[in-house]
């Protein structure tokens, strides 16, 4: 049997949903399955070996023209083709990242809506090209924001489609109305064109299920994995040191919460408790988000503490295990509840003990890991306090650190992901619907 991935890629930007959709599909490869991986809108960017076809479906700024202007729904499909290639691509997702979903409501709502979609010729472009050369027997989105497809390919092309959730009623809610109300009836109405639904935790899975009005059940929780290559399944001793070292892996931007994690820092340093602290920041900055970033330097100047924070940049895949292994504690205090938490997988893979509020899935994962301690979200204080639990205690942070890093070696990895995946591909393959149920309210 033959799987198409489809994954939007992000513009440039690592994105944990990238991420995630190549690891699953080099890990079904691995178990010997035909897998193709198609970016939709531009390429992907991974920190490992990237699998993905040297094509894009849906390019971006075909995308993006077909929606301003009438004239691009109607011209040739060899003209579009000059418009995506990788020079025009590179040149218009520079500033990928600075395209905030308030600006996008009416993009995300044409989308949405597949064949009566302004993007229609997309659609049309990417089910012949499957039909003539590729034939897949089943179809996975790596996002619900690519449910627009789904029926079409469904009708033409006589498989199922499986969708991943991902995170998306956080862009969803930041819509302008009416785009917001109008995006979620559609993706309501749109669950039913698939076969089923997968989350990453069970947290997300209730979320979604009210969010969708569809049958909790339907919602099959397969736990995310990570490649574990080069990564040992116990930290080596780390070098004695008079200066702890706090860590933040994220994109840097004010939804992460790379603020709280500086304030914390602030009643830390002071405390004679504590030795010398340091945070370090790694992730991905974009242009819109440079002025946060000065905002928090700044911040920190004013109080004398610029050598107590270093933003290190974007890392490879070498780079991020070595800088994960430096820390000696790890949070990412987002603002937001977060569905995924990939890289604080990665940091307890690590060996690294993680403070993280206790919203969204943070909590659950916690549970099942035993990886660290939680917080009340929003509030530095409390932060400052459970950091300070870790740094002063070796004892609580190594019996934190060998818990996780075990639990997610053996419970977390892409094998056993691939795994429960083919398990849902094989149930799915002779059903068409996710079966749903009316809101009682708009």
């Amino acid at each position: 049997m033959t799987f198409l991935h489809l994954v939007a890629g992000a513009g440039g930007m690592y994105c944990g949903s990238c991420l995630q959709g190549n690891t699953l599909a080099r890990a079904l490869r691995d178990l010997g399955e035909d897998v193709l991986l198609l970016p939709m809108y531009t390429p992907l960017r991974t920190d490992e070996e990237d699998i993905s076809l040297d094509r894009v479906a849906f390019g971006g700024i075909n995308v993006y023209l077909q929606q301003q202007s009438a004239l691009f729904r109607h011209t040739p499909w060899l003209f579009d083709r000059l418009l995506n290639s990788p020079r025009l691509r590179r040149w218009a997702t520079r500033n990928a990242s600075s395209a905030q979903p308030e600006q996008l409501g009416r993009l995300t709502v044409s989308m949405l809506r597949g064949k009566e979609g302004r993007q229609s010729k997309e659609l049309e472009k990417l089910v012949r090209w499957l039909k003539e050369e590729i034939r897949p027997d089943l179809i996975h989105l790596n996002n619900l924001l690519l449910a627009g497809v789904a029926r079409e390919l469904t009708r033409q092309l006589d498989v199922p489609v499986v969708c991943t959730l991902s995170g998306e009623d956080i862009f969803l809610e930041k819509l302008p109305q009416p785009y917001r109300d109008q995006a979620r009836e559609i993706l309501i109405e749109r669950c039913a064109d698939l076969a089923a639904l997968v989350a990453m935790n069970g947290y997300y899975a209730d979320v979604m299920a009210e969010y969708l009005c569809v049958n909790r059940e339907k919602i099959d929780v397969i736990r995310p994995g990570l490649n574990l290559d080069g990564i040992e399944p116990t930290r080596s001793p780390q070098p004695e040191s008079d200066t702890r070292v706090i860590g933040y892996l994220a994109r840097v931007c004010h939804e992460k919460g790379l603020h709280q994690l500086v304030e914390a820092l602030t009643l830390l340093v002071d405390d004679p408790a504590l030795p010398a602290v340091r945070l370090l920041a790694a992730g991905y900055l974009g242009d819109a988000d440079r002025p946060y970033l000065d905002t928090v330097a700044r911040q920190l100047a004013e109080r004398g503490m610029s050598e107590r924070f270093e933003y290190v940049g974007e890392l490879d895949r070498t780079e991020k295990i070595a800088f994960l292994q430096s820390l000696d504690v790890m949070s990412v205090p987002t603002v937001y509840r977060e569905s995924k938490g990939l890289s604080i997988l990665e940091a307890w893979a690590n060996g690294v003990p993680t403070v993280l509020p206790a919203h969204g899935t943070f909590p659950e994962l916690t549970e099942q890991t035993g990886g660290g301690l939680l917080c009340e979200p929003g509030n530095p204080t409390s932060l400052a306090e459970s950091l300070k639990r870790i740094l002063v205690d070796p004892a609580l942070a190594t019996k934190h650190t060998t818990a996780a890093q075990a639990t997610v070696h053996r419970e977390f990895n892409a094998q056993r992901m691939a795994q429960e995946t083919l398990q849902l591909y094989d149930r799915v393959c002779g059903h068409r619907q996710v079966r749903r149920v009316r809101p009682d309210a708009p």
